[in-house]
């Protein structure tokens, strides 16, 4: 067999004005002007193209105020906008004065902006050329409402300090609001703003992204590294295994193991025998009865609702008839009489009767004594009585 011929790709390729010379920009965003000659082929646009969009029911004032301004820019380019209250929709559609044939797409963006909660001045810029916009879906991300709220406040940060830092590093205006969060700026900081969000979602705080972001910001600057690889220069941040929450099976097991443990311990210690683990069940305990299976039980659930009432009272009477008995009861302890015999030791027998021998003899006066005593003592003439005083 013949060897086949290599296709030649290039064999109807048009020589393009930028392959002839190499000055011009082939990137170069070049905005439509009918001023300067651009037109479209025939003069018009051949079918008419439209956009619709739904708002939500709180935009609809704010919506009513600003539409003539809306109205107003779309007319300068050639492009028609209607407002839908019974419906609750935005459309946009092209007209004969169309000249841009992207404007239309602009447009679009705009209305859809709009609905996301973007002030009319700031959604208006879209419009411009140099100007994009991205609407990034973040409801789908989370499961659980409760973490995915906590990370949707994490990409805001402290009085919306994290999205201000955000918006400085991109030149992006972002806005969260629900679900979506709503970018505007140029393509490569949509693109960052983007990667930034997403992985905020996925758990990577955007303090670490804002840091790799400044120094990407300082590395630009120098002409030295702008076609050098700047991996080495940033950082890269690891993730962390932290210790996560063991499944309440495995808890129970490690709980039933440490009483076990503890019980040979101590049976160990005591000499006792050891004790014989159980058997391990893998069916679930009995469920308990719930308050229907109660009442049925007791009859309660076909009472009346007067009748369990009554039955309630009369529980609720009985119980504090019982426990003021046995308050009274508690309180007639403090007036009965002692029971039991009181004895006393002979050590304090004897006691008490050597204090009342003491007693009596100072009570008792030998008066024949002192008899005898005056009569011994011989009083003089003048009187003496040194003898009787105290010396």
């Amino acid at each position: 067999m013949s060897e086949s011929k290599k296709k030649d790709h290039n064999k109807y390729r048009k020589a393009k004005p930028w392959d002839e010379d190499p000055n011009i920009d082939r990137w170069e965003n070049k905005p439509w002007d009918p001023k300067q000659g651009d037109a479209l082929v025939g003069g018009s646009l051949l079918e008419e193209s439209s956009f619709a969009t739904l708002f939500p029911k709180y935009r609809e004032k704010y919506l009513r105020e600003v539409w003539p301004l809306v109205t107003k820019a779309l007319d300068r380019h050639g492009v028609n906008c209607e407002l839908n209250l019974v419906e609750g929709s935005m459309t946009v559609r092209t007209t004969r004065k169309t000249s841009d044939p992207f404007i239309v797409l602009k447009a679009r963006d705009l209305i859809k902006l709009l609905s996301r909660s973007i002030p009319c001045a700031q959604a208006l810029k879209v419009l411009n050329d140099d100007v994009q916009c991205d609407i990034i879906k973040i409801g789908g991300l989370v499961r659980n409402k409760e973490r995915f709220v906590k990370r949707r406040q994490r990409l805001l940060g402290p009085d919306g300090a994290t999205l201000k830092a955000l918006e400085l590093l991109t030149t992006c205006y972002i806005l969260v609001q629900g679900n979506t969060v709503s970018v505007m700026g140029s393509f490569k900081g949509i693109k960052q703003a983007r990667t930034v969000i997403l992985d905020c979602m996925k758990n990577i705080h955007p303090v670490y992204n804002i840091k790799k972001l400044m120094l990407m910001k300082e590395l630009e600057k120098d002409p030295k590294l702008a076609n050098e690889d700047w991996s080495r220069f940033l950082p890269s941040f690891k993730k962390k295994n932290v210790q996560r929450k063991k499944p309440r099976q495995t808890q129970i097991e490690n709980k039933n193991a440490q009483k076990n443990k503890e019980s040979e311990e101590s049976n160990n210690l005591s000499g006792k025998k050891r004790t014989i683990k159980k058997a391990y069940t893998p069916f679930p305990p009995a469920q308990t009865p719930s308050k229907v299976d109660l009442q049925l039980d007791s009859g309660e659930y076909f009472l009346t609702e007067n009748e369990r009432k009554a039955r309630k009272m009369a529980k609720k009477r009985h119980k504090s008839m019982e426990k003021s008995a046995e308050k009274r009861k508690e309180q007639a302890k403090v007036f009965k009489a002692p029971t039991g015999t009181i004895s006393t030791s002979a050590a304090a027998v004897a006691e008490s009767q050597r204090l009342k021998g003491k007693a009596a003899k100072s009570a008792d006066v030998d008066i024949s004594n002192l008899k005898a005593k005056f009569s011994s003592k011989k009083t003089t003439k003048s009187g003496d009585l040194s003898d009787f005083v105290q010396k």
